[in-house]
């Protein structure tokens, strides 16, 4: 079950956020994502950069090219930065990129903006190295 609010944001404000992260995806806070301290853990942040990274791979067709290839990315680092506090109930809305692409690696940067609050609510960068899944070995 997920409890209604009623929000105050414009969809128009969080696509303004958004615009120039060619994938976004909607992430429900749950209540169990809270901690504590009454608001969403760090962890659940990494999970709805996950879920952001997943999809951008779908729309770019990174499965079926790993299939083919055997060449795949792993992820080598990530960074979280927190801007505000986000609280159940709420919707995340993540933004994913590709800031950087070099010959064996590439960033990606995220951006979480919360639909409740109309506000970024966090900034994330992920460092993703190639790999080919035959030879074990870096691509």
């Amino acid at each position: 079950m997920h409890l209604s609010y009623a929000s105050t944001t414009p969809p128009d404000a969080i696509a303004g956020l958004l615009a120039g992260y060619p994938v976004v995806i909607r992430n429900p806070v749950g209540y169990g994502d809270m901690d504590v301290q009454g608001h969403v853990n760090n962890v659940i942040y990494y999970r709805y950069i996950e879920n952001a990274r997943i999809a951008y791979y779908e729309r770019i067709g990174k499965y079926a090219v790993q299939q083919e290839t055997g060449v795949t990315f792993v992820l080598h680092s990530n960074a979280c930065r927190y801007r505000v506090s986000v609280e159940y109930p709420d919707i995340v809305h993540v933004g994913a990129r590709f800031s950087k692409i070099e010959d064996d690696r590439g960033t990606m940067q995220y951006l979480l903006v919360s639909e409740r609050l109309g506000r970024v609510a966090a900034e994330a960068e992920a460092v993703l190295v190639s790999l080919d899944t035959r030879r074990k070995a870096k691509a």
